[in-house]
């Protein structure tokens, strides 16, 4: 993976310590003041506000979504949904698309659930990997039929609540983690946030045909390195 250079200017903080603060708060269900006590306990005094600063890594986090980390060419059955969230007292809507083997593609906050939004969606997702799915798996929203016979009219489509289930629980990590944080202060935030934690999970989350104990050693070895890499401390 190729990232660009992260510069730890202004960090009181070495950038091993800075990018292990950042890598807690995106890869486990901890609020900034757990990870303050974390690290208090290692004899490292930082605040919460400082861990909550950490841009420069969050940053180099964020190149994982342009094809780095350990992302692979993703499957060619796309799974899509939708789930509301509120932002600073407003409502928007997280749309989320998944592939057969659990790993999250791609994530937009917008204000509407509606034709445009889903058609943004995926041109998004066809324009990032560069082909179009096998199938595409909806829930009933009528949104995505009419946006797929504009962006890919041929493409296969099948819409059932009952076989969205993958898409649906793809949300669960992030509400979780929406609990922990108590709310999101804004849409610009909250994308950022929801892109990394997503990277982040991808990653570090062991597929279900690497259950082996040695394979999953291994598999959480690679997936260090890759952090390492993204957060420019290798």
């Amino acid at each position: 993976m190729h990232s660009r250079d992260i510069s730890f200017k202004r960090h009181r903080f070495p950038p091993r310590i800075v990018s292990h603060a950042v890598w807690l708060y995106l890869r486990f269900n901890l609020s900034l003041r757990e990870v303050e006590e974390m690290l208090l306990e290692r004899g490292i005094d930082v605040s919460y506000e400082t861990v909550a600063a950490a841009s420069c890594v969050r940053s180099g986090v964020r190149t994982w979504r342009s094809g780095g980390g350990r992302q692979a060419r993703p499957g060619d059955i796309w799974y899509l949904d939708e789930v509301v969230v509120k932002c600073a007292g407003e409502k928007f809507w997280l749309w989320r698309a998944v592939d057969q083997h659990g790993t999250v593609l791609e994530e937009i906050l917008q204000k509407r659930r509606d034709k445009r939004a889903a058609k943004r969606v995926l041109v998004a997702l066809m324009k990032r990997y560069g082909f179009a799915p096998k199938r595409i798996i909806t829930d009933k929203l009528r949104s995505y039929g009419a946006a797929k016979a504009e962006v890919a009219p041929g493409l296969d489509h099948w819409s059932h609540k009952g076989l969205n289930n993958r898409a649906e629980k793809s949300h669960l990590p992030f509400r979780k983690r929406e609990r922990t944080m108590q709310g999101h202060r804004s849409p610009g935030t909250l994308q950022r946030f929801v892109s990394m934690h997503s990277a982040t999970r991808n990653c570090f989350s062991v597929p279900s045909r690497r259950r082996a104990a040695q394979t999953i050693r291994y598999h959480r070895l690679e997936a260090f390195d890759a952090w390492k890499i993204a957060a420019c401390v290798a």
